[in-house]
């Protein structure tokens, strides 16, 4: 089959347009993308600094939001546990502390994260899990700078446990 040299041309010229044409839809798509980045990232630090503020019903309402918008997120689960915590709804702090070690189980590396996942569970009585999590606080001898009574408060929660039972 013989292409004409005008055949050639218009084909080309398809090619092209169709190359062009991808280029501007991935750029509408990515700047759309930033966007929403940029919104949510500056939903999550609004959200932190509520926290840090301690004005923490505020917050659990914006980090809902987020939990909505990036429910697989490992940083806004963490956030939710722990200001949910604080509003002293033990429960779906659990829960959220355990959605994040199943986003990110190196957590478990994690002494502040620890210590806060064994707290909430001795809280809602799972005495058996925060054993569990308090005895791995305790073999890893961590004592993070910010709180050297770390191993002191590992110590008298296991302490309790080992008493009600």
């Amino acid at each position: 089959m013989q292409l004409t040299e005008s055949k050639r041309k218009y084909i080309l010229l398809g090619i092209v347009a169709f190359i062009i044409t991808g280029f501007i839809t991935a750029k509408v798509l990515a700047s759309k993308q930033d966007e929403e980045f940029l919104r949510d990232d500056l939903l999550y630090q609004q959200t932190s600094q509520l926290y840090n503020d301690g004005k923490f019903t505020e917050a659990e309402n914006l980090v809902n939001d987020l939990l909505l918008r990036k429910p697989n997120s490992e940083v806004v689960n963490y956030l939710g546990a722990v200001i949910t915590a604080n509003l002293a709804d033990y429960n779906r702090s659990v829960i959220l502390f355990q959605k994040t070690l199943d986003i990110n189980p190196h957590k478990v590396e994690d002494p502040m994260f620890m210590l806060q996942f064994g707290e909430v569970l001795f809280f809602v009585e799972r005495y058996v899990d925060a054993k569990i999590v308090l005895e791995k606080c305790r073999e890893g001898g961590w004592v993070p700078e910010d709180y050297p009574t770390y191993q002191e408060r590992v110590t008298e929660l296991l302490t309790q446990i080992e008493n009600m039972q």
